[in-house]
């Protein structure tokens, strides 16, 4: 398995990168600096590196002030945060992975670095602290659970952002689009992955043997937009969890007559077995020669690890395609059959867009209707 650089690059306008306004004039928002906790630091690193190159290919020079690793435990475990350089005036956008299984902190210890580090930054004088959060974790608990006495966590956590001093967050592609709505005025950036989708599977465009599914209704709306885009047919599956982290398939929805491949979008795998289920009803029901799968997010779950290794090799999946919006562990980049693309490109176009007051959205595909 690679890692790659994000596919869908060439969706991006000519004015995906402010080239006429990189080293000629300074930023209403304050000197660009780049700053991560340590779970964070792989990606920050990776995108640093691509805003250079950006800048280089722009003709333009400088550096990028980057604070690396600014988060640290005591012995007593309690977490803080130093910073190394003078910030006061600085456009600061925060990198944190709050899931990160290759390092030691749980997903509650990582929030925590990222709340103090968006606090430390604020008393210390920077105008702004945009978060970098390519997986937002607590984004499935939007709502309680049905009949369920639950907290809707999703929105405590946003207050805690905003509380810390966050007053910007961009996201890769959260799990329910309703949880902008938590964060009140708050400019919310949540990136969608359809151009990396689009790109990734292009070769099947208009093709009559190919078919595109969602696992839930969930994902339909992605599905019914790539399905547009690359003009191929769509099905859903009907899922029903009978109990947390289980899923049942009832039935796939769709026409399936003359075709022998099925590209199965979703946003997240953590124990695989929503896409377990799915996967082993469309070969059962359907007989389909070559599945694919790509989803935003893995968690790098053993379980869903050894499942993906089971459909690749009974179920004819030929290929899973994520992104390393979670630091992905060896055990997963060892399959040959994966494949990881890089968010550095799009996070690097994006920074530069929110840095120079630019629209976001100009830079990505945009479904028609």
């Amino acid at each position: 398995m690679t890692e790659g650089e994000i596919a869908g690059e060439g969706f991006f306008t000519p004015e995906g990168f402010a080239k006429d306004q990189m080293g000629k004039m300074e930023s209403p928002r304050g000197a660009l600096m780049v700053a991560s906790c340590r779970s964070g630091s792989q990606l920050a690193n990776k995108t640093v590196q691509r805003y250079r190159e950006f800048l280089s290919e722009a003709g333009s020079e400088g550096e990028i002030p980057f604070l690396d690793g600014i988060d640290y435990q005591f012995a007593n475990s309690e977490t803080c945060v130093r910073l190394d350089e003078h910030v006061s005036g600085c456009d600061v956008y925060l990198f944190q992975a709050l899931c990160d299984p290759t390092g030691e902190g749980s997903v509650d210890q990582n929030y925590m670095a990222l709340l103090i580090a968006a606090r430390a930054l604020r008393e210390n004088g920077a105008n702004h602290v945009t978060a970098i959060l390519p997986y937002l974790a607590y984004g499935r608990q939007d709502k309680p659970t049905e009949f369920m006495r639950e907290a809707t966590t999703a929105r405590l956590m946003a207050d805690l952002v905003a509380g810390a001093g966050v007053d910007r967050l961009v996201a890769w592609h959260p799990h329910c689009g309703q949880i902008r709505g938590f964060y009140g005025s708050m400019p919310v950036h949540m990136l969608e992955p359809l151009t990396l989708f689009i790109d990734e599977f292009e070769r099947f465009r208009g093709r009559e043997d190919a078919i595109v599914v969602a696992p839930d209704a969930g994902a339909s709306k992605l599905v019914t937009h790539f399905g547009r885009a690359l003009e191929v047919e769509c099905a859903i599956g009907s899922k029903h969890r009978p109990r947390p982290d289980e899923s049942e398939i009832s039935q796939i929805i769709g026409d399936f007559a003359g075709k022998r491949v099925a590209i199965v979008l979703d946003d997240e795998i953590s124990t695989g077995g929503t896409i377990f289920n799915l996967v082993s009803k469309l070969i059962e029901e359907h007989d389909l020669e070559e599945i694919y799968l790509a989803v935003s997010h893995n968690r790098c779950v053993e379980q869903g690890r050894e499942r993906l290794q089971r459909l690749h090799e009974e179920c004819r999946v030929r290929k899973v395609v994520v992104t390393n919006s979670i630091p992905q562990t060896d055990e997963f980049t060892e399959l040959p059959f994966v494949a990881v693309r890089c968010l550095s490109g799009t996070l690097a176009r994006t920074i530069n867009r929110i840095h120079y007051d630019r629209s976001v959205s100009e830079v990505f595909y945009r479904p028609e209707g």
